[in-house]
């Protein structure tokens, strides 16, 4: 989610409740130990004991290579307060892939489980580490060694994204692949991909055997996704937040970015999160239509205010 769900977004969707907790960007470890100022820029919550202002704890999210220099930069991330450190073996990018980091690494299992030991052994017993993958690169012909591998490394949890990198982000989702990895090792699971709804959800876990889901895409075109699942789970109703609703969250977003980035630039975050937004609400298309080529963020604002319901509306 690299360039959506910035320090500004968690803050935003963490105070409507129902996440448990929130992963970095991912932070590019390819040359040095990276400098506080990095990890600052990338995770500005470890200020404040690395949560959200409503407290929901924010883990680093490292992507590299190298196994000492990822091993490294996530003992710097401890030191800085982080209250766990996330490996990415997952991301799909083309360009991330040829510098040597993402899914790419999955084509050698032995050299995953290296990075994944390396930062084991390089972080405080008490710092949890998780590991994200796909089910392969190409196919999911080494699936079983890469769970292998990493299981022997012995971190925290494995969050399993159920498409190979080959996949890419087409439908669908092959949760069933994620049960397998727990007939092969004890470790906690996660289950990631095409998951877009509350019955999405509950699906996954089914299929995947396993209680725990990771949302990606599917927070950003339903925000109010997570707290909807966990009502669910808790066996109560709530609504779903109308879009007049969610205008107030973009208004809310606009002055955030206006207070943390240039104001030449405040714009494009509400225009990327609107493309979104419109997957499941119709009127974010329309709104995305009227605002695409917008620049000046009081204009923009204008128009996010048309008929737009108080903040405190969202408590409901």
């Amino acid at each position: 989610m690299e360039g959506v769900i910035d320090h500004t977004m968690r803050e935003l969707l963490t105070e409507l409740g129902g996440v448990d907790r929130c992963v970095t960007e991912f932070l590019r470890v390819s040359h040095e130990l990276l400098p506080a100022r990095v990890f600052h820029r990338i995770c500005p919550e470890l200020r404040r004991g690395g949560h959200t202002p409503s407290g929901v704890p924010v883990y680093l999210q490292l992507l590299g290579g190298n196994p000492q220099l990822v091993a490294e930069n996530a003992a710097r991330g401890a030191e800085l307060g982080a209250p766990g450190i996330d490996l990415n073996f997952g991301c799909p990018a083309k360009t991330v892939n040829r510098s040597d980091g993402g899914s790419i690494i999955l084509r050698e299992p032995e050299r995953v489980h290296a990075i994944v030991a390396a930062t084991r052994r390089a972080l405080p017993e008490t710092t949890p580490l998780s590991v994200k993958i796909r089910l392969g690169f190409d196919d999911a012909n080494q699936f079983d060694d890469i769970v292998a591998a990493i299981a022997t490394a012995a971190p925290s949890e494995l969050v399993i994204h159920a498409r190979t990198r080959a996949d890419g982000y087409r439908p669908p989702a092959y949760w069933r692949q994620i049960a397998r990895a727990g007939e092969q090792c004890d470790l906690p699971r996660v289950a990631n991909g095409e998951i877009w709804s509350v019955e999405d959800a509950h699906r996954a876990r089914l299929e995947a055997n396993t209680n725990d889901v990771m949302l990606g895409r599917g927070v950003l075109c339903r925000p109010d996704l997570p707290r909807l699942l966990r009502a669910s789970d808790e066996g109560r109703d709530r609504a779903a937040l109308h879009f007049e609703d969610i205008r107030a969250l973009l208004l809310s977003y606009l002055t955030m970015t206006l207070e943390h980035y240039d104001r030449r630039y405040a714009t494009n975050p509400i225009k990327q999160w609107l493309g979104y937004l419109r997957h499941y609400y119709p009127q974010a298309a329309a709104l995305f239509a009227e605002v695409k080529r917008l620049r000046d963020a009081d204009e923009l604002r204008q128009a996010l205010q048309h008929n737009a319901q108080p903040r405190s509306s969202l408590a409901a």
